[in-house]
């Protein structure tokens, strides 16, 4: 009976210590005991595909509306003064135009390593295969026919359908609508706010889910495809630490065009702040000792990193569209899906918008893939697969957008005539 106590005494132990653990820690020994099993169960491990499937579906559950209320609260909380000044139009638009930019990369560096390819996914169901197939035997929209189809003649039924396009363009025109309204849509905005901070929270309870939800998914498929999983998981690595390195160059070369500056002090007063974000895996955590790099030893203006600087923490992630961008055409080879240009231009638009949501939602990238891979039909069941390696990517992807941030801060400081070169070359800062 003691040596049947101290068992059990040690397996409380050690469910103890597993619950104190940081969540990507929990999420890492998940992914090692799904590889075990698999390997082990084989074709048995079948039956542990539950603990995946429903954590899928709660991330199903909460998408449409986290995605409405965080947009929403994201425009009712602008204040008037200082958001539409010329400063603040040229960060906007080049945070915009980086992250497609950033897409492109994601694309591109997709197609030329194909990290899905040799994987065959299909055993995960696919609801939206019939779906697919329907549009593949039809021509693409127009232009005009895309635009008009943007427009939600029912909104309800575009988010029952989960049309997030429709519930992003319905979003934004309410959140508009409600700052025009003014002090009378006051009670509004507190509903508001007070529904994303429930979204956020509930987003935030199912994601602790997620080491569980590893385990049952690798375990299964591990056991029926094998080691092939893994090395693509590998591969998929490997893809996107490529493509953010190229995304890093372009940053110095914008600096040397747009701001006709050297990139090379960026690179090198950029590090201390790099380390952070990488430690982290957060921007938010990552922006004081940001903005404090740029003034202090870049010679940026206080006046425009104290406002560029949060914005681009809010709104611009490009290591989050180069993910989602990679993730997208990872998953459609392992499908084995050919995309057509109509598919590839709605990726391009998904990635864009939701690397810019994803910012400053918990685990928003894994959030708003659900919303890309469905905007051109493939299966969101699939996510549950790369959450064993996204803690890794997490860390690169905020390093990359953390930079990305201080480069444009730095560009558009240059380009009114804020930044002090004198400090920015000074070896000594």
């Amino acid at each position: 009976m003691k040596i049947l106590g101290d068992f059990a005494n040690s397996i409380k132990n050690l469910i103890r210590y597993f619950i104190n653990l940081r969540l990507w820690k929990q999420v890492l020994i998940g992914l090692f005991l799904g590889v075990a099993a698999g390997l082990y169960l084989g074709e048995e491990s079948e039956s542990l595909k539950i603990f995946g499937t429903i954590f899928i579906n709660l991330i199903k559950m909460i998408i449409v509306p986290l995605i409405f209320f965080a947009i929403l609260s994201g425009i009712t909380s602008m204040e008037d003064e200082g958001n539409f000044t010329r400063v603040g139009i040229k960060g906007f638009s080049t945070y915009l135009l980086t992250a497609m930019f950033a897409v492109f990369i994601g694309l591109a560096a997709g197609l030329i390593f194909e990290p899905g390819a040799g994987v065959d996914l299909n055993i995960i169901p696919n609801e939206n295969a019939d779906k697919v197939a329907a549009v593949a035997q039809v021509a693409p929209p127009s232009m005009i026919d895309f635009l008009v189809a943007l427009i939600p003649t029912n909104p309800i039924k575009s988010m029952a359908e989960g049309k997030f396009l429709q519930i992003i363009i319905f979003s934004i025109f309410t959140g508009i609508t409600i700052n025009i309204v003014g002090e009378k849509a006051r009670p509004v905005k507190e509903v508001i706010h007070s529904a994303a901070q429930v979204s956020f929270k509930m987003i935030e309870m199912i994601i602790r889910l997620a080491p569980l939800g590893v385990f049952g998914f690798i375990a299964w498929v591990v056991g029926t495809q094998g080691t092939d999983i893994l090395m693509a998981l590998g591969k998929l690595i490997i893809t996107v630490l490529v493509a953010c390195v190229f995304q890093y160059v372009v940053f110095g070369f914008m600096l040397a065009i747009f701001a006709r500056v050297s990139p090379m002090p960026f690179y090198k007063k950029i590090l201390f702040t790099q380390s952070i974000a990488f430690a982290t895996s957060s921007s938010k955590a990552t922006l004081s000792t940001a903005m404090e790099q740029l003034q202090n030893r870049m010679g940026v203006s206080k006046t425009n990193s104290n406002f560029l600087m949060p914005l681009g923490v809010c709104i611009n992630m490009d290591g989050t569209a180069i993910y989602l961008g990679i993730c997208a055409l990872f998953f459609a080879q392992a499908y084995g899906i050919d995309l057509t240009f109509h598919n590839y231009m709605m990726l391009i638009l998904t990635c864009t918008l939701g690397s810019i949501g994803a910012a400053g939602i918990p685990s928003g990238s894994i959030i708003f893939m659900g919303m890309v891979l469905s905007s051109v039909g493939l299966p969101v069941e699939g996510i549950g697969i790369i959450l064993g390696v996204d803690r890794l990517l997490d860390m690169v992807r905020t390093t990359i957008n953390i930079t990305g941030d201080s480069a444009i801060t730095l560009m558009v400081d240059a380009s009114e005539n804020g930044l002090d070169k004198k400090v920015y070359y000074d070896k000594d800062k």
